[in-house]
């Protein structure tokens, strides 16, 4: 699984950090709150949004092992990571951050979360967390996932996992047309087998209710408009660009679709998190 720039990542991270579930996140915290320190692994790190969204609920000394198998996207979240902490400094192969009362100390591993997997979870890591992730896998990969995680007992917090929700104001004649075949686009292959897509969160939460884990969940939708024109303007591409791949739509109505998109519109984006863990 490949292809997302820094760029992008570092677009959408404002809408990440503001749509995030405020209960699911607290939840999270409350269950550690009395610990010292925490190791997590997050998988698909990306540039480290997750670790910048996440850590203010978490304990004032954290381990990150940020897992991705893009080198450049792990360079770019060392780079990104020194910027935003107050103070930054190496300690051989690791990053230790201070960020207010927190100190994090960042190691990040180049892995493939299909064929690394039960390597990945074998570092019994305290939480294991991941962002805008398992849309992208596929049902068969997520029963392994979760099978992995329910045979460690290790609990997982992952956010922004698309549901498939979207709604644009003001609406246009091939929305309904535009979403279908977006969604038909989100099931294709994405690196681990047809890909769950929108139906991601509820099957993740029925696999680990039936392995006996606690399950929450909370909506975690991007509410864009005017403030984030940019990003909507990417987003509406990003759309017209993998339904034109599906040839479900006539490019003429998706170039038609995509010049009203790029006027004073808003958009409800859906998306839910989800904290799973062993009771």
């Amino acid at each position: 699984m490949g292809g997302f720039s820094p760029e992008w990542l570092a677009l959408r991270e404002p809408a990440d950090h503001a749509a995030r579930n405020p209960q699911v996140l607290a939840a999270v915290g409350a269950h550690f709150a009395a610990k010292a320190s925490l190791t997590v692994v997050d998988l698909g790190c990306g540039a480290g949004s997750n670790l910048r969204g996440s850590y203010a609920a978490l304990p004032a000394r954290q381990h990150w092992t940020l897992v991705d198998l893009d080198a450049r996207l792990l360079a770019a979240t060392r780079e990104t990571l020194a910027g935003w902490a107050d103070e930054a400094r190496e300690q051989g192969e690791e990053l230790v951050l201070a960020k207010g009362e927190h100190i994090i100390t960042v190691d990040t591993r180049q892995a493939d979360l299909n064929k690394d997997l039960e390597w990945i979870l074998g570092w019994q890591p305290d939480l294991v967390t991941a962002a805008a992730l398992f849309d992208l896998a596929s049902k068969r990969w997520i029963e392994r996932f979760v099978a992995a995680l329910t045979s460690q007992r290790l609990p997982l917090y992952t956010v922004l996992t698309y549901d498939g929700r979207e709604t644009w104001q003001p609406s246009h004649p091939a929305d309904a047309a535009m979403l279908a075949a977006f969604k038909h686009h989100q099931r294709s292959d994405k690196g681990f087998g047809p890909a769950a897509g929108p139906d991601a969160t509820e099957f993740m939460a029925e696999a680990f209710r039936k392995s006996g884990f606690a399950v929450s969940t909370g909506d975690s939708a991007w509410q864009l408009d005017g403030r984030q024109g940019e990003l909507r303007q990417a987003l509406a591409q990003g759309i017209a660009d993998a339904v034109l791949e599906t040839g479900q739509v006539d490019p003429a109505t998706v170039g038609d679709w995509l010049a009203a998109k790029a006027g004073n519109t808003t958009a409800l984006i859906g998306h839910f998190d989800l904290w799973a863990r062993p009771v």
